[in-house]
């Protein structure tokens, strides 16, 4: 656990920084719910995996891989099913295989890609942008005649939405041809993350819920695109300087199952609480034009 995470204070929900998935799913009994989880195979997805089982939920757990979604959750008495998300294809087989399924009570958009060192293009679209907004785009809009009344869908963003072009979406120019940051873009991918659960939030009914994580800074695989040097100062900050995985999952755990969540929708949450985004990632106009131009997207992939 991380020191100086463990010193921190709480937030009106009574959890804060310091706060694990265990602790914030203290007491919950979740027998009979099923709840899908993006990137289940590793760090803040497996640990988010693992605290919804130990709590009696019944995991569907969802990796590049059907082999990796189930040597995962297959432990954990969970499922496990194949979602490459850079791949339409992949992600629409994935909504076909729980379209008979129980219906869900949660959908955790927990996987992605970050800072890839060089530009890279997925049907002419930016690769973190394309996996991480529009691979779980067309996995949550596939399964939401699958989604339980009151059920809840929440979508890991980051701060990092905060280093997102001046512009905040560059929606003429969503493949990076005029110009390409590690950083940049993938605060745009994050930045989309945000937009997408406020719109999504919007668009919902029947007592059904969307919100927007920032889960920390963890020292998780998600690093594994860095560059070596970046990498190895992302492993020696972490045990002072960053979230351990438990405290990591704690608030995405928090958004999908615990009552005091129930209410919130549309929201921007960090550390178990709601916190504030930037302007843009508030900006409905532009979570409006971001959804009119990830369906086109889709429509044509």
């Amino acid at each position: 656990m991380s020191i100086l995470y463990a010193l921190g204070g709480t937030g009106p929900s009574g959890f804060g920084a310091g706060s694990t998935a265990e602790q914030v799913s203290a007491g919950l009994d979740l027998a009979g719910r099923h709840i899908l989880v993006t990137g289940c195979n590793s760090g803040l997805g497996l640990e988010t995996c693992r605290v919804l089982a130990l709590r009696g939920a019944t995991v569907i757990g969802a990796a590049r891989t059907v082999e990796k979604a189930e040597a995962a959750v297959r432990p954990m008495g969970g499922r496990g099913v194949a979602c490459e998300l850079s791949d339409p294809a992949s992600v629409r087989a994935a909504v076909a295989s729980l379209g008979n399924g129980p219906r869900l009570d949660a959908i955790v958009c927990n996987a992605g890609i970050m800072a890839l060192p060089e530009r890279q293009v997925m049907h002419g679209v930016e690769l973190q942008f394309f996996t991480n907004h529009v691979g779980h785009f067309i996995l949550v809009t596939g399964l939401l005649s699958r989604l339980v009344e009151g059920g809840r869908v929440v979508v890991l963003s980051s701060a990092a939405h905060k280093t997102a072009p001046k512009e905040g979406i560059r929606l003429d120019d969503l493949g990076a041809e005029r110009a390409y940051s590690a950083w940049a873009n993938y605060g745009q991918a994050k930045l989309a993350n945000l937009l997408f659960a406020r719109e999504l939030a919007r668009r919902l009914d029947g007592g059904r819920r969307a919100n927007a994580v920032h889960p920390g800074v963890i020292a998780t695989g998600l690093a594994r695109s860095m560059n070596p040097v970046m990498q190895a100062a992302w492993s020696l900050a972490g045990p002072l300087l960053l979230k351990s995985i438990p405290q990591g999952a704690a608030t995405q755990t928090w958004a999908s199952v615990s009552p005091g969540a129930a209410a919130l929708n549309g929201e921007y949450l960090a550390d178990c609480n709601v916190a504030a985004s930037s302007r843009l990632g508030a900006d409905m106009g532009l979570a409006a034009k971001l959804w009119e131009a990830t369906e086109a997207i889709v429509a044509r992939v």
